[in-house]
Protein backbone atom coordinates (compact mmCIF):
# COMPACT_ATOMS: atom_id res chain seq x y z
CA UNK A 1 0.00 0.00 0.00
CA UNK A 2 0.93 3.49 -1.08
CA UNK A 3 1.91 5.99 1.68
CA UNK A 4 -0.69 8.16 0.45
CA UNK A 5 -3.29 5.36 0.72
CA UNK A 6 -2.05 4.14 3.98
CA UNK A 7 -2.33 8.28 5.61
CA UNK A 8 -5.87 8.10 4.06
CA UNK A 9 -6.62 4.79 5.41
CA UNK A 10 -5.96 5.90 8.84
CA UNK A 11 -7.52 9.37 9.04
CA UNK A 12 -10.57 7.56 8.00
CA UNK A 13 -10.08 4.35 10.10
CA UNK A 14 -9.17 6.84 12.99
CA UNK A 15 -12.35 8.88 12.49
CA UNK A 16 -14.82 6.05 12.60
CA UNK A 17 -12.90 4.05 15.27
CA UNK A 18 -13.43 7.28 17.25
CA UNK A 19 -17.12 7.24 16.18
CA UNK A 20 -17.51 3.95 17.15
CA UNK A 21 -16.01 4.09 20.63
CA UNK A 22 -18.18 6.99 21.12
CA UNK A 23 -20.91 4.61 20.45
CA UNK A 24 -20.48 1.47 21.67
CA UNK A 25 -18.59 2.13 24.38
CA UNK A 26 -14.41 1.09 22.93
CA UNK A 27 -16.39 -1.21 20.32
CA UNK A 28 -14.06 0.78 17.49
CA UNK A 29 -11.38 -1.68 18.89
CA UNK A 30 -12.43 -4.20 16.75
CA UNK A 31 -12.38 -2.06 13.76
CA UNK A 32 -8.70 -0.61 14.87
CA UNK A 33 -7.33 -3.92 14.72
CA UNK A 34 -8.07 -5.05 11.27
CA UNK A 35 -7.08 -1.54 10.35
CA UNK A 36 -3.86 -1.74 11.80
CA UNK A 37 -2.80 -5.20 10.24
CA UNK A 38 -4.06 -3.57 6.67
CA UNK A 39 -1.76 -0.96 6.98
CA UNK A 40 1.33 -3.63 8.05
CA UNK A 41 1.12 -4.10 11.15
CA UNK A 42 1.42 -7.76 13.19
CA UNK A 43 -1.18 -9.47 14.78
CA UNK A 44 0.11 -9.16 18.54
CA UNK A 45 1.25 -5.40 17.49
CA UNK A 46 -1.95 -4.35 16.00
CA UNK A 47 -3.71 -5.08 19.40
CA UNK A 48 -1.04 -3.78 21.28
CA UNK A 49 -1.79 -0.53 19.68
CA UNK A 50 -5.55 -0.37 19.50
CA UNK A 51 -5.47 -0.54 23.02
CA UNK A 52 -3.09 2.29 22.78
CA UNK A 53 -5.65 4.39 20.36
CA UNK A 54 -8.99 2.96 22.60
CA UNK A 55 -7.44 4.21 26.02
CA UNK A 56 -7.15 7.89 24.95
CA UNK A 57 -10.78 7.58 22.67
CA UNK A 58 -12.80 5.75 26.14
CA UNK A 59 -11.05 8.66 28.70
CA UNK A 60 -13.06 11.06 26.08
CA UNK A 61 -16.17 9.30 25.57
CA UNK A 62 -16.18 8.75 29.35
CA UNK A 63 -15.57 12.90 29.85
CA UNK A 64 -18.37 13.55 27.50
CA UNK A 65 -21.10 10.48 28.84
CA UNK A 66 -19.92 12.15 32.22
CA UNK A 67 -20.97 16.04 31.37
CA UNK A 68 -24.07 15.50 29.84
CA UNK A 69 -25.07 13.05 32.69
CA UNK A 70 -25.60 9.79 31.37
CA UNK A 71 -23.83 7.61 34.26
CA UNK A 72 -22.46 8.56 37.63
CA UNK A 73 -19.19 7.57 38.11
CA UNK A 74 -19.85 5.78 41.15
CA UNK A 75 -21.77 2.99 39.28
CA UNK A 76 -18.32 2.14 37.37
CA UNK A 77 -16.03 1.81 40.67
CA UNK A 78 -17.31 -1.72 41.15
CA UNK A 79 -15.48 -2.68 37.51
CA UNK A 80 -12.56 -0.56 37.76
CA UNK A 81 -10.29 -2.81 40.21
CA UNK A 82 -11.40 -5.96 38.34
CA UNK A 83 -11.13 -4.49 35.17
CA UNK A 84 -7.66 -3.04 35.74
CA UNK A 85 -6.70 -6.48 36.83
CA UNK A 86 -8.14 -8.21 33.47
CA UNK A 87 -6.12 -5.70 31.33
CA UNK A 88 -2.89 -5.89 33.20
CA UNK A 89 -3.32 -10.00 32.59
CA UNK A 90 -4.43 -9.58 29.18
CA UNK A 91 -1.34 -7.26 28.40
CA UNK A 92 1.00 -9.60 29.70
CA UNK A 93 -0.66 -12.90 28.44
CA UNK A 94 -0.81 -10.70 24.85
CA UNK A 95 2.84 -11.38 24.44
CA UNK A 96 2.81 -15.08 25.14
CA UNK A 97 -0.57 -16.17 22.66
CA UNK A 98 1.05 -16.91 18.76
CA UNK A 99 -0.23 -14.79 16.33
CA UNK A 100 -2.04 -17.23 14.69
CA UNK A 101 -3.98 -18.14 18.19
CA UNK A 102 -4.63 -14.25 18.53
CA UNK A 103 -6.44 -13.95 15.58
CA UNK A 104 -8.94 -16.84 15.95
CA UNK A 105 -9.35 -15.96 19.14
CA UNK A 106 -10.13 -12.27 18.41
CA UNK A 107 -12.54 -13.52 15.53
CA UNK A 108 -14.31 -15.58 17.92
CA UNK A 109 -14.60 -12.63 20.38
CA UNK A 110 -16.16 -10.76 17.15
CA UNK A 111 -18.47 -13.19 16.38
CA UNK A 112 -19.80 -13.32 19.78
CA UNK A 113 -19.89 -10.03 20.23
CA UNK A 114 -21.51 -9.44 17.16
CA UNK A 115 -24.56 -11.94 17.84
CA UNK A 116 -25.42 -10.45 21.41
CA UNK A 117 -25.69 -7.41 19.82
CA UNK A 118 -28.14 -9.12 17.19
CA UNK A 119 -30.15 -10.50 19.97
CA UNK A 120 -30.25 -7.41 21.77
Amino acid sequence: MDAKKQKILSLLGGAIVGILNGLLGAGGGMLAVPLLKKVGLEQTQAHATAVAVILPLSALSTAAYLLLGYFRLADAWGYLLPGAAGALAGGLLLAKIPGAWLHKIFACFMIWAGVRMVMG
